[in-house]
């Protein structure tokens, strides 16, 4: 897909197309892939995760480790509801949060965003089945699994 969408800007900057020539080739494309897709995972193809989403980090503190990663690499503070925060760098998150009945810190998942999430989660579920792996949570929001060693691993779109 990358290669395609170089190959039409090229040709836009080449004058070999206009810009209303580029924008419908690039929907094109974006159907095509789409539609291509679900066809892939239906065939047992992997997911193909785009970026990690947040980390889950549960804390003893979450104030003391929000203003930590506050003051140390300066991170932005969203969404703080006085048992956990989202702090927010680039494109990233990091969620620390409370955890009950103290003990050492831990990341508790890892979130990762999902390439084209909106158009294949429904089928996501069945695939999950498939690979004979147990979940939890929907379609509507996101996948939570483990990973072989144990550790959490949340599937999802853009906002999980």
């Amino acid at each position: 897909m990358e290669s395609v969408i170089a190959k039409l800007l090229q040709d836009f900057e080449q004058g070999k197309m206009n810009r209303r020539q580029l924008i419908q080739s690039l929907s094109l494309a974006a159907a095509a892939a789409a539609a291509i897709a679900p066809a892939a995972r239906a065939a047992g193809k992997p997911l193909e995760a785009l970026y990690v989403n947040h980390i889950s980090y549960e804390v003893n503190d979450y104030k003391k480790v929000r203003d930590f990663y506050v003051d140390l690499l300066g991170m932005k503070v969203t969404e703080d509801d006085g048992k956990q925060c989202r702090l927010v760098f680039g494109n990233n998150m990091l969620i620390p949060r409370n955890r009950a009945g103290g003990g050492p810190a831990k990341v508790d998942h890892i979130a990762y965003t999902v390439t084209n999430w909106d158009a294949e989660k429904d089928g996501l579920e069945e695939e999950l089945k498939r690979r004979g792996l147990q979940y939890r949570g929907s379609a509507k929001t996101s996948f939570h699994v483990k990973d072989p060693e144990g550790m959490g691993v949340q599937l999802g779109g853009l906002h999980q």
